[in-house]
């Protein structure tokens, strides 16, 4: 069975016939072939999946799409504006906050929410906001400084 529901995405307004057991992060994908948000572990556990929805960091894997309905959802693909990067785009460019890039995404989506939530926050304070977001690659030193700039403490 399908609903017919209507999102916010990315700053346009979209309507979205979705499956009851669908996932946000499959009706992103497969549906608006937004191939940004990644898919690691399907269980909400590795971030790469990391969207804002209403401003805050979610798991789009264990969202459902019907969840959506009403809600503001902003992948990687938003951030940028009139050919800009959002400025924490441009901090872990500038940091070389990645490696192989498959979390690169999810990482940026969580730092945006806690910049949303909390804009001056203490390395404590990003250490366990991010702790959701797993990198193989280790590029974790990167992520702090890429934080630490957009914080204005280096």
């Amino acid at each position: 069975m399908r609903h017919l529901i209507t999102a916010n995405v990315n700053g346009r307004e979209r309507e979205l016939s979705v499956k009851s057991n669908q996932t946000l992060l499959e009706v992103l994908r497969d549906d608006l072939r937004l191939k940004g948000t990644r898919e690691g572990c399907s269980v909400g556990v590795c971030g790469s999946c990391t969207v804002l929805v209403d401003g805050k960091p979610v798991s789009s894997c264990l969202m459902l799409a019907s969840n959506a309905e009403g809600k503001e959802v902003l992948t990687i693909e938003g951030l940028a504006r009139d050919g800009n990067l959002d400025p924490v785009q441009q901090a872990f460019l500038d940091h070389q906050a990645f490696q192989c890039g498959f979390c690169t995404p999810g990482m940026i989506m969580a730092v945006k929410g806690l910049l949303n939530e909390n804009p001056k926050p203490d390395e404590a304070e990003v250490r366990d906001y991010l702790s959701g977001n797993i990198c193989r690659c280790g590029t974790y030193v990167e992520v702090m400084a890429a934080v630490e700039e957009l914080t204005g403490k280096t």
